[in-house]
């Protein structure tokens, strides 16, 4: 949860330029908000997704872990970058809206590891409204 929470407060204060949430879809918003809350509160409620032993289902967990340490590249990349829309919406390694799509992936895998179907529901509900606004910014980034 850190590896989500830190970046995100670090991007609050460096925003890029001619950042807006202004016109976001308020049915994307709805998902995203609530998608957040589940997803947190499934993440740390259950014990599931903490390491339990070695077995094949640990694919999963270092899957999940590996999307989330590319994200904190991402971040990384972000952060010494000048903090611009393009540097915030570019591809990373091939992967579209990566500031997006990595966090989701790797709450979906973490919840197959956990084979918490909560989770991985929480993290679609999420991906729905968190990637739907993404697109929506890059959409009017390239008009």
């Amino acid at each position: 949860m850190l590896m989500l929470i830190i970046p995100n407060i670090m991007w609050a204060k460096n925003k890029p330029s001619g950042y807006s949430p202004l016109g976001e879809n308020k049915v994307l918003l709805s998902f995203e908000k609530v998608g957040q809350m589940l997803t947190t509160a499934t993440a740390l409620c259950f014990s599931d997704t903490n390491l339990h032993g070695i077995n094949i289902w640990l694919i999963w967990f270092f899957a999940s872990a590996l999307l989330m340490i590319i994200y904190e590249l991402y971040w990384v990349r972000y952060f010494i970058g000048g903090h611009t829309l393009k540097d915030f919406y570019r591809t990373f390694f091939g992967i579209p809206l990566p500031g997006a799509t990595l966090p989701i992936a790797a709450f979906i895998m973490l919840g197959i590891y956990g084979k918490l179907i909560w989770l991985v529901a929480a993290a679609i509900i999420l991906g729905i409204g968190h990637i739907g606004i993404h697109l929506g910014h890059l959409k009017k980034l390239k008009e």
